[in-house]
């Protein structure tokens, strides 16, 4: 088996050898044997299992990545399959997050001339009760109201939120974008033109931008696949 030098799987990846050194010690390229004189010395075992984390790492992140080769250093097949797994059925969620907020979108569309009629309402919903709608803290929504993204009135006599019919609207849609990893900068943006402009424009823009990042994503777990069903191959 050839040996390599940190140098020849840094070169690779466009990576410094201390990069190298660093997947190594953090358990995410198995051990390198050592020269008498210290020097590392990998193989194409080493190549192939740091193709797989930089590709994992792509397609499911850092962490995630990092999780499966310290599995695959364990020889817990299972486990790493199952971490796989938990990908694929979130790119799935994902997905149907995606198809209900283009749902979403059809019906602001339809509806974006309709002025609300406030006094055929229903009860407008506290800051507790929306965020246990949406399952999220009230912190996190009075965090977007701070980014602009929501804006309900307040009661005159309490002064407590009121959160009525377009603002539980306005966190639904929040809350898929943020599921889409959209800033909420992003989101703010697109909200405030659909408050002011009654248009969906942006949205259906942001919408097709998160269609595109999930089907790179989803490119990006078959090559992780590729690459982690090679080192398996060299592992054994």
């Amino acid at each position: 088996m050839m040996n390599l030098r940190p140098s020849d799987l840094a070169r690779e990846h466009g990576l410094s050898t201390q990069a190298v050194r660093n997947y190594e010690r953090d358990g995410c390229i198995p051990p390198a044997a050592r020269t008498r004189s210290g020097y590392r010395v990998y193989t194409e075992a080493h190549a192939a299992a740091l193709r797989a984390f930089l590709a994992l790492a792509r397609a499911y992140g850092h962490a995630v990545a990092t999780e499966v080769m310290h599995a695959l250093g364990e020889d817990d097949l299972d486990d790493v399959l199952m971490i796989i797994d938990r990908g694929h059925e979130q790119l799935l969620r994902d997905r149907g997050t995606l198809d209900a907020v283009r749902a979403t979108v059809d019906r602001l569309t339809a509806d974006a001339e309709t002025v609300p009629d406030r006094t055929a309402a229903p009860a407008p919903f506290t800051v507790g009760e929306l965020a246990r709608r949406l399952r999220v803290t009230p912190a996190t929504l009075r965090n977007w109201e701070e980014a602009g993204i929501l804006a309900p009135e307040r009661d005159r006599a309490t002064g407590y939120r009121l959160f009525r019919t377009e603002d539980v609207r306005d966190a639904e849609l929040a809350h898929l974008l943020r599921r889409g990893g959209y800033p909420l900068e992003h989101i703010a943006a697109v909200l405030q033109q659909i408050r002011t402009a009654g248009g969906t424009e942006a949205l259906s823009r942001a919408l097709e931008d998160w269609r595109r990042k999930l089907t790179e994503r989803g490119l990006a777990m078959l090559d992780a696949a590729a690459h982690l069903s090679r080192y398996l191959e060299v592992k054994r």
